[in-house]
């Protein structure tokens, strides 16, 4: 989708004035996450009086003028993901190898740009992991199309290219299956603590892929089984064991549901669901869950999870698993393991993570203490929302700083840097009902998860803290209800 073509000839016809050399060093505007490079010069890019109107504001969202030249351009030497942007009184370029780096370049731009005026600096960058992911859970409560797109309007601000979408779970199943209609009919009607539920028809659902591939993001569809298919369960008795459907269920607990292990039905199921999700999604992983599958046991989840991920991987992806899924020696080469324990492991957790790495895997982190966005804010008088929201089991509250001081590469021995795919900030909706929530309990910790996903490893929050701060003043002008922690002195109250 080379969504830059034109837009490299346009901007190019705008003018041919020769990059001012960078100067002495003054103050600037900052960037989220930090660039592995950034050389400020004198002086300023006036686009104060530039119009919003024409392709480049279109496809950029950035305003332009006749008398500025602005520059997009494939190719050099960057690496992937990464571009080069300078920005002279002239006007700007920006350089990429491949058009997400383009797009990370423009996000860079857009932070530099404040009431129309970029100071002049060159910014060198790229990428410290590949996979740099947010995830949304869309069964507890369930969040309609334009809430999914907008959170996907929020994670591209700071260059996260994957969106795992948690689709399935004991309180709603939210993807159309054609081959089992009843998982939408029966299992997609309740949520936590009643009210209804809703699910994404399969044209929902390639318009949410759409849209994120608009932004270089890639969805992650999850199924999360054997365990957490209370929903599933209720839908269609010959998944249970006893023949029997259980009640659907609208609370928020977790370990009681299994698929009928043994069942050659539960193995037909399976092959359905993985074969229509994949045909939706064009993007290289699915995730197939595997945790808090306390209801089956050892022996049967073994067997489990050997049959299902051969399954998948039949069906042509690459599975991503929570780190319980590493207790089995038979993954397909390459399974993903995500870590959602804590920043100091419990011994048994690293070693079900390691056990991906051992299988030729990589890991996602997503260490519950510091990732997860769903745990609360440290309490504040000021702010009522920071106990009404979210939960406090993975050693919460969780504060901005603490959300941005840990090394994803140095929390369990034998992954390291080479040895991780990425990053991802997950988020649970027990008690999140309304997209307003959800960016609440996002920002600004999501962006401090970003940086560390993106940036160069030895950052400081004495750093971060102004940056974010400025950041502010981006969230604002995009209307994003985060919370003004007091750990932050933010630059100016919200509009």
């Amino acid at each position: 989708m080379p969504r830059f073509t034109i837009l490299i000839v346009i901007t190019l016809l705008l003018g041919g004035c020769a990059p001012t050399p960078i100067g002495t060093t003054m103050k600037t505007a900052t960037v989220i996450p930090r660039p592995v490079s950034q050389i400020d010069g004198s002086g300023t890019l006036d686009l104060s009086g530039a119009t919003a109107a024409g392709p480049l504001a279109e496809l950029t969202g950035l305003p332009t003028s006749d008398s500025a030249n602005v520059v997009l351009a494939l190719g050099g030497n960057q690496k992937p993901g990464g571009y080069s942007l300078e920005v002279t009184t002239d006007g700007v370029t920006i350089e990429a190898a491949d058009e997400p780096g383009l797009f990370a370049g423009i996000q860079s731009f857009k932070q530099l740009t404040i009431d129309g005026v970029a100071h002049v600096t060159r910014i060198d960058d790229f990428p410290r992991f590949e996979y740099r992911g947010a995830m949304l859970d869309v069964a507890r409560h369930f969040f309609a199309v334009p809430d999914v797109k907008r959170y996907i309007d929020d994670i591209a601000m700071l260059k996260l290219n994957y969106l795992h979408l948690h689709l399935t779970d004991d309180q709603g199943w939210r993807l159309q299956i054609d081959s089992w209609p009843a998982l939408t009919e029966i299992g997609a009607s309740t949520q936590v603590n009643g009210g209804g539920g809703g699910f994404y028809t399969k044209a929902d659902y390639r318009e949410i892929v759409a849209y994120a591939a608009s932004k270089y993001i890639t969805i992650v569809p999850e199924i999360d089984v054997p365990g957490h298919t209370n929903a599933a369960l209720s839908a269609y008795p010959e998944l249970n064991c006893d023949g029997v459907a259980p009640a659907p269920y609208e609370g928020i607990e977790v370990g009681f549901s299994s698929l009928c292990i043994n069942s050659e039905r539960t193995y037909e199921f399976l092959d359905d669901v993985i074969r229509e999700v994949v045909e939706l999604t064009p993007g290289p992983y699915i995730h197939l869950g595997g945790d808090e599958s306390l209801a089956t046991t050892e022996s049967d989840y073994l067997a489990f999870v050997a049959r299902a991920t051969s399954l998948a991987a039949a069906h042509g992806k690459t599975i991503i698993g929570w780190h319980e899924m590493g207790r089995s020696t038979q993954l397909p080469a390459g399974t993903i393991g995500q870590y959602w324990n804590f920043t100091t492991p419990q011994e048994e957790h690293g070693e079900h993570t390691l056990a991906f790495v051992e299988q030729g895997g990589r890991v996602i982190m997503s260490p519950g203490d510091v990732a997860y966005l769903d745990m609360r804010y440290p309490p504040d008088a000021q702010e009522a929302r920071t106990s009404e929201f979210g939960l406090v089991w993975a050693n919460g509250p969780t504060s901005v700083r603490e959300a941005y001081e840990w090394d994803p590469a140095a929390l369990i021995d034998g992954i390291g840097e080479q040895q991780l795919l990425g990053i991802e900030a997950p988020i649970w909706t027990e008690t999140l009902t309304a997209i307003d929530d959800i960016e609440f309990m996002a920002f600004p910790r999501i962006a401090a998860i970003a940086e560390i996903a993106w940036s160069p490893a030895g950052g400081s929050w004495s750093e971060f803290e102004p940056r974010l701060a400025a950041f502010g003043t981006h969230l604002d002008a995009a209307g994003v209800r985060y919370y003004r922690t007091p750990e932050v002195s933010w630059i100016a109250a919200a509009s």
